[in-house]
């Protein structure tokens, strides 16, 4: 009895244990069965399990991966499993056939990008689908997401010093993403020979070019924030010489020679406050690029540099914005999503001047009206109404995946009404002045991709900027009136077309219209004078490009037609880039450039000191085309976190006018000349991972020429012999940085009265009586920045940001241009008036982001 019992016992173990094993198996095998296998490998099995036959090209199935089907299920649920977890369409012939095709042409795909050494994720990584308008960029956790991509297409991975890599759009079709591993690069020059230049979210192209990444922007020295033209004026052989955003002068050239683009519209002002701060709100206008020499065919016109703003192009899907303030103006901008192909993009900014007097904005006025008194007045009162603001939108809207349509518009205004009370004589007078100065611009494209290798652009753009202003000058019992207006519109056709990865041929066509209106008018003696003039033109452009590895090449030509003068310029252009090894490169630039459009200077006629320059269109006679050719070659070192680049460049600029040149002198007025100007530029830039200090200098000689002056030669009024400039800044941590630097450079040329006859009548009035043009050269202009940064987070989803910015913190009274007025109490019956730079300003921002 006790054997049968523990016979009964044994037998209920085993039994226990059998079903232990086969519960576990069963686990075991549901697991495993949950793991995806590849689907060529899955057919197989079922053709023999099923006793069928599926009809399939082994290119449509390749690299997709799914999950096993439960065991035993019927045909036909089997052919409902397979339809639901592909992209494809399984169909029986009969009861033995099924065929196996696309149903659906685009898929939903998703991936996270890793560094293959040490598995982090890399933030916004680049993924673009190879020949379609379609991309985006991984999130902090290196995971992106795309929609409706072509099920046969390839996306490329590309992520800043490490390697490209290709992947087709099926592998990554899965509802979990997969892991893809990138690989540092350390031998390809890639696209971006420079991932951080100076400071955070400066870099350089392949081109040679400047982009500065407003989103990634660090800290510079003085800076509360990306003004996106004060930042450019810290590259070598970029100057200010009056401090002035609106007068950046580049190799020597003046400020009307920069061609200046916002997101494809040309644009004819360029600053607030009288060109203190920067017209363009950085904080949607994602990258800036500056081009010196060596520019692409498909500009023209800027026959010193090429300064071109773009706003982000790309549809996000998602709600984001931000604003702030700082002590001049505060500001907005929203990118709002429509629908999933319709997207919305806002800025606006505008000045708190006119409601908070702060001592930004008291230093700010104070520097921009200096010396506007007559001679020998009191001034006892001044009011004024002053106020400033712009605001953009661009609507994004995808048509298909291949077209897409893009329209913005920007308005840009500076508005004052400015009132004086004075003493003159015991009398009091009062003046009342006003200017009202604007630059509106909009423009539509349509982008199209052919096929994977041919794409297309068609724009037009339409920009009108005007200046109004009027001064009442009691003391002369005088009322003036000034207007200025550029009208231009273009349609331009651009075509790409890549024959490979390396090589690619651009092509287009360009049309311009340009409308430019001047008018004067005086109540005492009464004078009108008003002109205006229209100029059409032309331009075929072409230019091949080739890079690979370590060689970029681009050239091309340009031929512009001016209907009116009935004349054809031909423009060749030529940029190469050699890198000799992993840490040497050399470099040649070239190019031929015209331009059509230039300002006149009228100092007669100016409006308190400040504004008075005014657009002038070309008649190839009095006022000609405006002609420059240059070439510049350097040297660029980069390794281990040290750059040096060393440029050498000539540069020669014919057609120029006395009269747009800005220099005083009592000679003919209407002469035609030419500027040569020469010089070395090197910079030297060290980083670590908390530190980036460089040092920056430039050497030039800028001489004007003009046949009809005596001497025929003499110092161009931009002519800054020697320019010094360094930078430190250190990251205390992630959140906090500061930054402190300063600038050291020549004084500019002036021009003093002749000694012993300062004076002379001229046309019933008494004119100060100018020595040769530009003899004399100011005291060296020094000056001292210091700025901090500090964020932290208000939420999870809401990120800040607090700024601290000091300009000129020793205070130093630099003169910054010089002339001289009547006054015949004197005892030459000259005075001479002096314009210093900023003094020690403090200026404060605080922004928030989500």
């Amino acid at each position: 009895m006790v054997k049968k019992l523990l016979s009964l016992t044994m037998i209920n173990k085993v039994r226990l244990v059998l079903c232990c094993f086969l519960l576990i198996t069963s686990v075991v095998f549901t697991q495993n069965s949950s793991d995806k296998i590849a689907l060529s490998s899955l057919l197989l099995k079922l053709e023999k399990s099923y006793d069928i036959k599926f009809s399939y090209s082994d290119n449509d199935i390749k690299d997709i991966f799914i999950q096993h089907p439960k065991k035993g299920i019927s045909i036909e649920n089997l052919l409902v499993f397979l339809n639901k977890e592909t992209f494809l369409q399984f169909k029986t012939l009969d009861n033995r056939y099924v065929t196996v095709s696309f149903l659906n042409k685009y898929i939903s795909v998703c991936g996270t990008i890793l560094k293959s050494n040490t598995l982090e994720p890399l933030f916004l990584t680049s993924v673009k689908v190879k020949g379609y308008k379609l991309g985006t960029t991984t999130n902090n956790k290196g995971v992106f997401y795309l929609k409706n991509v072509p099920v046969n297409a390839t996306l490329t991975i590309s992520f800043i010093s490490f390697k490209t890599k290709t992947i087709t759009a099926k592998e990554l079709f899965a509802t979990s993403c997969k892991k893809i591993y990138l690989e540092e690069e350390t031998e390809e020059l890639s696209e971006i020979t420079m991932p951080k230049f100076l400071t955070a979210g400066l870099h350089k192209n392949a081109d040679g070019s400047t982009v500065l990444d407003t989103e990634k922007f660090g800290i510079l020295p003085g800076l509360i924030e990306p003004d996106i033209l004060k930042t450019i004026k810290i590259l070598p052989g970029v100057e200010s010489i009056n401090e002035s955003i609106s007068n950046i002068n580049v190799r020597g050239g003046t400020n009307d020679q920069n061609l200046m683009l916002w997101d494809g519209i040309k644009m004819y002002h360029s600053g607030h406050f009288f060109g203190l701060i920067s017209a363009y709100n950085p904080y949607l206008t994602k990258k800036v690029a500056v081009i010196k020499n060596g520019t692409s065919s498909a500009f023209s016109d800027g026959v010193s540099s090429t300064i071109n703003m773009e706003a982000s192009n790309e549809i996000t899907n998602k709600f984001s914005g931000g604003g702030g303030f700082n002590l001049l103006s505060a500001d907005a901008f929203l990118q709002v999503p429509i629908k999933e192909n319709l997207e919305l993009h806002v800025s606006a900014r505008r000045s708190i001047t006119d409601v908070i007097n702060t001592p930004t904005y008291k230093n700010y006025f104070t520097r921009s009206f200096q010396g506007n008194s007559t001679t020998n007045n009191t001034v006892n009162n001044t009011d004024s109404d002053f106020y400033f603001y712009d605001y953009s939108f661009k609507i994004l809207y995808d048509i298909s995946y291949n077209h897409a349509i893009r329209t913005n518009f920007i308005h840009i205004k500076n508005n004052l009404d400015y009132k004086e009370q004075y003493t003159s004589n015991n009398t009091t007078i009062e003046e009342n002045s006003v200017l009202k100065q604007e630059n509106l611009g909009t423009k539509i494209s349509w982008d199209a991709n052919w096929d994977a290798k041919f794409s297309t652009n068609l724009s037009i753009f339409f920009s009108d900027y005007k200046i109004n202003s009027s001064d009442f000058n009691r003391d002369a019992d005088q009322y003036q009136i000034q207007f200025n207006n550029v009208l231009e519109t273009a349609i331009k056709l651009n075509t790409k077309y890549e024959f490979s990865d390396i090589l690619n041929l651009t092509n287009g066509l360009v049309f311009n219209k340009i409308e430019v209106k001047n008018s004067i008018t005086i109540n005492a003696p009464t004078f009108i004078n008003t002109e205006q003039n229209v100029l059409l033109k032309s331009a075929f452009y072409s230019e091949i490009e080739y890079h690979k590895k370590n060689t970029y090449a681009r050239f091309g030509v340009r031929a512009n037609y001016f209907e009116k003068f009935d004349k054809l310029i031909i423009e060749p252009r030529i940029n190469i880039r050699q890198q000799l090894n992993t840490a040497l490169s050399l470099k040649l630039e070239g190019e031929y450039k015209n331009q059509s459009t230039a300002q006149k200077i009228d100092f007669e006629n100016n409006f308190l000191g400040i504004e008075k320059q005014r657009w002038v269109l070309s008649d190839d006679n009095i006022t000609p085309i405006i002609k420059s050719n240059q070439a510049s070659f350097g040297v660029e070192y980069a390794k281990e976190n040290l750059y040096i680049d060393i440029t050498g460049f000539y540069k020669k600029v014919d057609g120029i006018t006395a009269k747009n040149q800005g220099f005083y002198n009592n000679q003919t007025a209407n002469s035609i000349g030419n500027y040569e100007a020469k010089g070395v530029e090197f910079l030297v830039n060290k980083q670590t991972k908390k530190i980036s200090t460089w040092l920056s200098y430039t050497y030039s000689k800028n001489d004007y020429t003009f046949d009809i002056f005596n001497p025929t030669t003499f110092s161009n009024s931009l002519d800054i012999t020697h320019s010094l400039s360094a930078a430190f800044n250190y990251n205390f941590s992630k959140v906090f940085k500061i930054s402190f630097g300063g600038v050291l450079r020549s004084g500019k040329p002036y021009t003093k009265p002749v000694v012993g006859n300062e004076t002379i009548e001229s046309k019933n009035r008494t004119i100060v009586n100018y020595d040769n043009p530009n003899q004399e050269k100011l005291a060296n202009f020094f000056r001292v920045d210091l700025s901090g940064s500090y964020d932290f987070n208000l939420s999870k989803a809401i990120k800040s940001t607090i700024r601290l910015g000091f300009t000129n913190i020793t205070d130093k009274k630099n003169i910054i241009d010089a002339y001289y007025l009547v006054d015949k109490t004197r005892k030459n019956n000259v005075r001479r008036v002096d314009n210093y730079s900023l003094p020690f300003t403090p200026n404060l921002s605080f922004r928030v982001n989500f």
